[in-house]
C-alpha cells in the first residue's frame, strides 16, 4: 500500500547507554524481496523517530552498524522468494556473519520488531520466544490452514500490558502472508500464557476471541495469536501490518465508516488506531 510522503522535522534528542550517547533511531532492514520498507520508515516518522534504509548486504560489509541505532526492524515481504522457508535464508545469512553484534544489539536497552516476513525472521533467529535468551527455535510460521496466501483487513486486540500494547484497544490492519499459522508446542503455549508474552491475538470486530474461525482468524493460528514478546519484553514479531495502514483513508471500508461516522455527528480522524503502536515504540526510548 502506497502512501504520499511528506517532509518532517528530524529529532536530535540522544538517549544514555552508559557507553555513548546514540541517537533514538531506527535501522529498517532490507534485502531482496523484502517490500515494506518505505511504510515502515514513513509511519516512524509519522510517530517521530528517524530511521535509515539498510541493505543486509551493507551491515554484512560493514558499511553500517547495529551500534548506532536504538530500534532494529525486519520489515514484511518474501525475503530471498522463501525458497527455502519463509524468513530461514535471511535469518541464516544474520546467523553466519552479524550475530555477535546482534547479541551486543540486544544486550542494551534496545528494541527489535519483526513484522510479517519479519516475524518469521525472528523466530528463525531464536529472538522469540528466547527463553532464558537461548536463542532455539521454540515456534514457527507455518502454512496458512486454508493453503493459500491471505491478504485481508483483520482485527486484533492486545492480550498483555507491556511497552507495545500500552493504550490500545484494538488494532485494525492487513495482512499479507501464505506463512503465518502460529504454532508451538503446548509447553511452549503453557510458559508464553504463563509469563505473559502473547502480545495481541485474532479477533472478532467486537473483539470477542476468534477461536480459530475463519476470516477473523485468517491463518488457522493456535489461540488465535498474532504476535508474540521475547520474554525480556523487547523484541516483538507480528504477522499483520499495521504500518501498510496508518491513516484513515488506508483501511478498506472507510468510505463506510465515514458516512457512518458523519451520520452520528462525528468528524473522521486523519490517522489510523493503528498510529498508537508506533508511538508506543518511540516513547519507550523517551
Amino acid at each position: 500500500m502506497v502512501v504520499a510522503r511528506r517532509t518532517l522535522k528530524k529529532t536530535s534528542s540522544k538517549v544514555t547507554t552508559g557507553r555513548e550517547m546514540i541517537p533514538e533511531k531506527a535501522i529498517i532492514m532490507s534485502g531482496f524481496g523484502i517490500n515494506s520498507e518505505m511504510e515502515t520508515q514513513e509511519v516512524l516518522a509519522r510517530a517521530g523517530m528517524d530511521s535509515d534504509i539498510v541493505h543486509i548486504n551493507d551491515l554484512i560489509a560493514g558499511r553500517n552498524r547495529l551500534s548506532d541505532y536504538r530500534l532494529l526492524v525486519f520489515p514484511g515481504g518474501f525475503s530471498y522468494g522463501d525458497d527455502t522457508g519463509a524468513g530461514n535464508a535471511y535469518a541464516n545469512r544474520l546467523r553466519n556473519n552479524v550475530w555477535e553484534d546482534l547479541m551486543e544489539f540486544l544486550d542494551g536497552d534496545n528494541l527489535v520488531l519483526g513484522i510479517c516476513n519479519g516475524f518469521q525472521i525472528l523466530a528463525n533467529l531464536g529472538l522469540v520466544p528466547a527463553f532464558d535468551r537461548q536463542f532455539t527455535r521454540d515456534i514457527a510460521l507455518m502454512p496458512n490452514r486454508n493453503g493459500r496466501l491471505e491478504c485481508r483487513f483483520v482485527t486484533l486486540k492486545p492480550e498483555a500490558d507491556n511497552l507495545w500494547t500500552r493504550g490500545i484497544g484494538r488494532i485494525y490492519c492487513p495482512v499479507a502472508h501464505g506463512e503465518g499459522n502460529f504454532s508451538c508446542s503446548k509447553e511452549t503455549l503453557q510458559r508464553l500464557k504463563r509469563q505473559k508474552m502473547i502480545a495481541f491475538t485474532y479477533c472478532h470486530e467486537d473483539l470477542r476471541p476468534a477461536e480459530g474461525e475463519y476470516p477473523f482468524n485468517p491463518n488457522g493460528s493456535l489461540e488465535d495469536i498474532a504476535g508474540i514478546t521475547s520474554a525480556d519484553g523487547r523484541v516483538l514479531g507480528l504477522m499483520p501490518h499495521p504500518e501498510r495502514a496508518m491513516e484513515f483513508v488506508n483501511l478498506y471500508d472507510w468510505p463506510l465508516r465515514r458516512e457512518r461516522m458523519r451520520r452520528q455527528g462525528m468528524t473522521p480522524p486523519v490517522e489510523s488506531l493503528n498510529m498508537q503502536f508506533f508511538r508506543n515504540i518511540v516513547e519507550y526510548f523517551r
